[in-house]
């Protein structure tokens, strides 16, 4: 098993998926107790959902679940949300704040630091050189990462999440023109959308959106109920529901693209 799958595109972005996978060492699945081994918090069917938008796009996933160990997380162990509910750089709570691991069995440090070397490291080593790769070739490059998540959790968020999360940590992470872009484009679909509210962006978007340097970043986080038949098991992939999402998502990217391609002339 691969940690992490690279596929090269021609264009300016580069669509990060950290949470997509759901592979699991024997070594970490032996001691998942039964609600851990459901694997709810997983951005299912996100790999699919994002194939073939965007023609030039280059993609880097990771395979690894979020439970072996968070690829969206400060490798530090630093919350992205001080004062919020959230889970940790390798969680020990499900998203509605349930343990996932059998008594006695939660990873110690140096488990931790292992797991950060073996899995965490190398998908960002990943993203390091496709985003060089990109920006020596247009000058510019765009981070742009893929999640989603469920539509309620009152661990997490009070009430229903919009449909559409925008992030870009204050507008801190891109150029404005690229917020703007992307957050016209989500306001004019049939979908809700809100820009920096619950989910600013990660620690990815944040860790590696600097515009002064020619990389920009921003997170799109997506309510699950937008493309999902079901939010519980099996969690049965919409294609109706995908369709009608995938048809915004297409236009936002290429407007994205455009965007950031203008960005260096």
């Amino acid at each position: 098993m691969q940690v992490v799958d690279v596929c090269q595109g021609d264009g300016p972005i580069v669509l990060a998926q950290p949470h997509g996978g759901t592979f699991l060492p024997k070594s970490v699945a032996d001691r998942l107790n039964d609600n851990g081994k459901v694997l709810a918090d997983t951005d299912w069917e996100i790999n699919r959902l994002y194939s073939g938008l965007l023609q030039n796009a280059t993609v880097v996933k990771s395979n690894v679940h979020r439970y072996v160990i968070d690829a969206n997380r400060d490798p530090s162990g630093v919350s992205l949300y001080p004062g919020q509910n959230t889970t940790t750089l390798v969680p020990t709570t499900d998203f509605d704040g349930r343990s996932i691991w059998l008594d006695g069995q939660e990873p110690s440090v140096d488990e931790i630091e292992n797991r950060r070397k073996l899995y965490h490291a190398p998908y960002h080593e990943a993203l390091v050189k496709e985003l060089d790769r990109v920006n020596a070739r247009h000058g510019v490059a765009l981070l742009y990462d893929c999640h989603s998540i469920r539509s309620r959790i009152p661990f997490l968020f009070d009430g229903i999440l919009p449909d559409m999360n925008l992030g870009t940590n204050g507008g801190v992470t891109c150029a404005p023109e690229i917020q703007a872009i992307a957050h016209e484009f989500a306001e004019s679909s049939p979908f809700s959308t809100v820009l920096n509210g619950r989910f600013r962006g990660g620690w990815t978007t944040r860790h590696y959106g600097h515009p002064s340097d020619g990389i920009h970043a921003i997170q799109m986080e997506l309510a699950q109920s937008t493309y999902l038949s079901s939010q519980t098991p099996p969690w049965d992939y919409d294609n109706k529901k995908a369709r009608r999402l995938r048809k915004w998502l297409k236009d936002m990217l290429e407007a994205i693209e455009d965007t950031v391609s203008e960005l260096v002339k």
